[in-house]
């Protein structure tokens, strides 16, 4: 099996900055294909927010993030973190890290096999 930590969420003003982090460890960690981070806020479906491919460290965004968030990985650590900047009140969610072990989807819920237990972000206006 696989855990994922989640850390780094927290309160913040509009435009401020947070950095999340995930890191990823048990047993089948070496079979990690990509990893992504995903929110949901109150009354609303979880969404994807970012991904990274696990060798090539592909990217991959929302619309509605992109030019404010990166994603990157420390392959050696198994970790991942989300870089959020720009912050805006319709960013506030629980921001959630996943981790598959195969196939090419990314964006999809359905594409990933672990989860961790999420991060609250909430942004002040």
């Amino acid at each position: 099996q696989v855990q994922l930590v989640e850390s780094g969420g927290g309160l913040v003003q509009a435009g401020g900055s947070l950095r999340l982090s995930c890191v990823a460890s048990g047993r089948r960690t070496s079979s990690n294909n990509g990893m992504g981070w995903f929110r949901q806020a109150p009354g609303k479906e979880r969404e994807f927010v970012a991904a990274i491919t696990w060798s090539g460290g592909n990217t991959f965004y929302t619309d509605s993030v992109k030019g404010r968030f990166t994603i990157s990985r420390d392959y050696a650590k198994n970790m991942v973190f989300l870089q959020m900047n720009s912050l805006k009140p319709e960013d506030t969610a629980v921001y959630y890290c996943a981790l598959k072990r195969y196939g090419t989807g990314y964006r999809d819920l359905l594409d990933y096999n672990y989860w961790g237990q999420g991060t609250q972000v909430t942004v002040s206006s």
